[in-house]
Order: structure tokens, then sequence, then C-alpha cells
């Protein structure tokens, strides 16, 4: 019987080397083609995404115009806010844009319709990371509550009561979660100062694409925001799920 014998290149270090690179070469290859084959249908998905979420904020009846045409971006002291517009007969009669609150398990993601008057027209949710039966009665789907907000304003209730009850405010908090509607409440406020701040350039159809204004207070509170209380509650359900306890019904 013979006996097949290995080239003796084959066991040279630069011949495997070259081997493994060249498989590199090829899989980072594949990597890049299809990434460039999906970036467009990515990207389309995305557009429909938000698109649909505009709609649900925007109401069809006050716009003729594709509302992801209309964008100008607004300069708050940190990253242009993009500011969604809808017009009708040249009109401004809306605008939207995405908050970001603090919740429980992490950041929320809003967004939010206005009309010329800073009235709130809608908001949703875009994205959490809340408990499920608990805090993700933020999500429409889950519970009405995120229409409450329907038709208020700064001065409808006060500044002052944009809160939940527990904090002396107007907007009920969920029971066994007052973290969550907290945040969300807070970060829709600080949504309607940011309008309030920069009306006058949301609405001029002259507005450059990026327009400088005011530093206002739409950015989201933060983790800092909570008392301590409230950490404290925080620290003490991450320790008990740490040791296999069950939570309870605190959030």
């Amino acid at each position: 019987m013979s006996t097949v014998t290995n080239p003796s290149y084959r066991q040279r270090i630069g011949y495997q080397a070259g081997l493994l690179g060249g498989f590199a070469l090829m899989a980072a290859a594949m990597l890049v083609m299809g990434d460039i084959a999906t970036r467009d249908s990515i990207a389309l998905r995305k557009a429909e995404d938000l698109k649909a979420s505009l709609s649900q904020v925007i109401p069809a009846a006050i716009h003729d115009n594709d509302l992801l045409a209309d964008v100008v971006e607004i300069a708050a002291g940190g990253p242009p806010v993009k500011v969604y517009r809808a017009t009708q007969n040249g009109e401004v009669t809306g605008a939207a844009y995405q908050v970001t609150a603090t919740g429980y398990a992490g950041e929320i993601e809003l967004i939010l319709g206005l009309d010329p008057q800073g009235r709130v027209l809608g908001s949703r949710v875009l994205a959490h990371k809340e408990t499920p039966g608990l805090g993700d009665k933020i999500d429409v789907a889950k519970d009405d509550w995120i229409r409450d907000f329907d038709g208020k304003s700064l001065g409808d209730p006060p500044a002052e009561r944009w809160a939940v009850k527990k904090d002396g405010g107007v907007f009920d908090q969920f029971s066994g979660a007052t973290i969550t509607p907290r945040g969300v409440v807070r970060a829709l406020k600080g949504g309607l100062e940011f309008y309030a701040a920069h009306r006058d350039g949301i609405l001029s159809l002259a507005a450059p694409e990026v327009v400088e204004g005011p530093t206002a207070a739409a950015a989201a509170p933060r983790p800092s925001d909570a008392s301590a209380g409230e950490k404290a509650a925080v620290n003490k359900v991450a320790a008990r799920s740490a040791t296999g306890h069950p939570t309870g019904g605190t959030q």
C-alpha cells in the first residue's frame, strides 16, 4: 500500500499563515458584500418604522407633506435635535422629535408630537427595557396611560404639576412602579420646555437646516434625579435579585 506524503511546504509556518490570512480575507470580503447588499434595505426599514411612529403622534389630517422630508435640526448645547415638521397649505401645523427618559431598567426612548401652540398631539414609547407587567404599561400596546398626555401643555397643567401624583402632580403612577412613569413625565415635560425655547426656529419655514438656540431643558432626567429613597429601593431590589429572592411588587 502506498503512503501519500504531504508536500513539505505545507509544514512551513509561512504557508500556514498565508492560508489562514487568505481565509480571513475571504470572510471579511463576504461580510463587506453582505453589508453593502443589505444596507439599503435596513435604511428603508428604519425609515418605514420612523414614519409609522410619526403617524401615531402627528395626525394625517393636519399635514399634506412627507414628514421625513421636512426636518430641521435644533442645536441646544448638545447633539442637534432632529425635528420632523408637519405642514399644510404652506404653514407648519405640527412638530415631532425624540426625547429620552430614565426609567427603572435604563433609558426609555419616546417620540413627542406637538401642535404649533405647544399642545401634545401624541406621545409614544419607541424602545424600553422596563419590567413586564409593571413598567411596560408605558407602552400603548399594554395600556392607555400614555394617552393621558394628549392635549396637555406646559400651562395645562401648570409646570409645577407636571409630575406623578405621588410627587404632587396630576399624572397617575403605576401600582408597584413609580420610577418608570416618573421618568416619562419628566422627559415629556422637558420636551415641552425644549419646544417653548425653540418654537420660532421650529415654526419658521425659512429656517436653516441647523438652528442655533439657547440651551433648554430638553434632555430627559438622568439617574441623579432620583431621590436617595428611590436609589435605596433600587439597590434593595438588585440585592434581592442577586441572592435569588423575588423582587416583590416595588419597582
